[in-house]
């Protein structure tokens, strides 16, 4: 986590907390000093710490940079005020960078105090709509975000992926850059480790792809969101197997070290009900619902009030149609549970298929291995279309070397399905698609091995949306 400090007051400091807020890094962790308290919308406490004093005070400012910070952004209405407020930064840390509002032609000859000049910004802006000047690249369109640059570092989730293979749904990339040369995106061109990207997309869908590129391993369930959720309906679910889930869910929880959210719905069993409420605490929510509403509805609120990045569900849940439809639409992963042994799963499984979905789901699927330690393995069952199969082959072999995980490649020449049946305990991972919101008798004569995912309906399985 990177410490960032802000100083702040007046209305311009304000307006600049409030866009921080809705900026897509997850990273950093902000501290805020205000002469008075303001009160903003939508603030992550988990994020954003703050504090009350006159930051020109020595003694209360020293306290506060005790702590490592990496930045400090000052956006003050009094010059005096600014000025001292840097005089105190520097009598305690000499070379902490400051990056200064100024609105008054401040000069300083530290090369560790950048000045933001407010006029040259308005009058910037204000050039941008004479006629026949050309734009500059940050103020090209509406001005909203939905051009960016995007530097793709060496541990990138988006590093040896294949254009062709990316989900590029209201979003797209249109320029690479790669040592100073510009390369025009098609579809087999591979994105290689500092590439800069260039994309255009719906502002709020390039802050998603953002976290996407600049994700590495142990992020998971980010950037899908932030908890697990454990859902249980007790008109569906098989009452003997209930406890034994919570249990599984519970294990997945300390492996992933985030908060676990146990929904209940359609209680009717009190004897299960007090074995869950045993379960609450600072981590762990239960929460009860005893209303009749409509599921999917009520589902949907749950995955957003809770900010849900994996729904955990029992094997019979998944098997409802109507349930099924509902976890696909809520666009979050879902593990299934099946009713063998969780903590013992050492191998997840990875059925290569005839597209390029495993490639878009590549990170995820390192990530969750990384954290639950699970070996990799990629069954290739040698028919037509191998072609596609390489391709991936090929990326997860060059995702394995970045993420020092090993993989392991296996041929099959008969059905993988059947062969896999045969094999003790493991967990499969796939790409959760529209198709497999279909009811199964329609897939019963299927070859693809991803419509036929129930054949192996006895195993713990994961399935992970391929759009970002």
């Amino acid at each position: 986590m990177k410490k960032i400090l802000i100083i702040s007051d007046g209305r311009i400091g304000e307006h600049f907390i409030q866009r921080v807020s809705e900026t897509y890094t997850s990273e950093n962790i902000y501290y805020i000093v205000q002469t008075k308290a303001k009160e903003f919308i939508d603030i992550n406490p988990a994020r954003f710490k703050f504090y009350e004093f006159d930051p020109t005070s020595l003694y209360k400012l020293a306290n506060l940079l005790k702590m490592e910070f990496i930045q400090v952004f000052i956006a003050m209405d009094s010059q005096i005020d600014a000025e001292n407020t840097i005089k105190n930064i520097r009598t305690i840390k000499k070379q902490l960078r400051i990056i200064v509002l100024n609105k008054w032609n401040i000069q300083n000859e530290d090369a560790n105090v950048v000045f933001v000049n407010e006029q040259e910004l308005v009058a910037s802006r204000l050039l941008d709509y004479l006629p026949n000047v050309p734009v500059i690249a940050q103020n090209v369109g509406v001005g909203e975000g939905e051009i960016m640059e995007v530097l793709v570092p060496f541990g990138s989730s988006f590093v040896y992926r294949h254009i062709g293979a990316i989900e590029q749904k209201n979003w797209k990339i249109t320029a690479i850059y790669r040592n100073r040369k510009l390369i025009i995106p098609s579809r087999r061109k591979m994105i290689q480790p500092n590439d800069l990207l260039l994309l255009i997309g719906e502002p709020a869908v390039l802050k998603s792809v953002y976290r996407s590129i600049k994700r590495e391993l142990g992020q998971f369930p980010e950037p899908f969101g932030t908890n697990l959720l454990l859902y249980i309906d007790m008109n569906i679910v098989n009452h003997k197997t209930i406890k034994e889930a919570i249990r599984r869910a519970v294990y997945v929880h300390k492996k992933f070290k985030h908060n676990l959210v146990i929904k209940v719905t359609n209680p009717s069993n009190l004897d299960i009900l007090d074995y869950i409420k045993e379960f609450r605490s600072i981590n762990i929510i239960v929460d009860i619902d005893y209303d009749s509403v409509n599921l999917k509805e009520m589902f949907h609120n749950d995955v957003k009030h809770y900010h849900a990045g994996l729904v955990i569900v029992s094997k019979e849940m998944f098997a409802d149609c109507y349930v099924r439809e509902a976890l696909y639409e809520a666009h979050v992963p879902v593990l299934k549970l099946s009713d063998r042994k969780f903590s013992t799963l050492k191998e997840a499984v990875l059925i290569l298929s005839d597209n390029r979905d495993l490639e878009k789901i590549s990170a995820t699927i390192f990530d969750i291995s990384e954290q639950m330690n699970f070996n990799i393995e990629l069954i290739n069952y040698m028919s037509e279309h191998q072609e596609e199969k390489e391709q991936v082959i090929e990326h997860y072999t060059n995702l394995s070397t970045i993420f020092s995980k090993s993989i392991k490649i296996v041929k099959e020449d008969e059905n993988p399905i059947r062969c896999l049946q045969q094999k003790e305990n493991f967990i499969q991972l796939l790409p959760f698609t529209k198709k497999l919101t279909t009811r199964r008798l329609f897939s019963l004569f299927s070859t693809d091995s991803e419509k036929l995912y129930y054949k192996l309906d006895d195993y713990h399985q994961i399935f992970i949306p391929v759009q970002l």
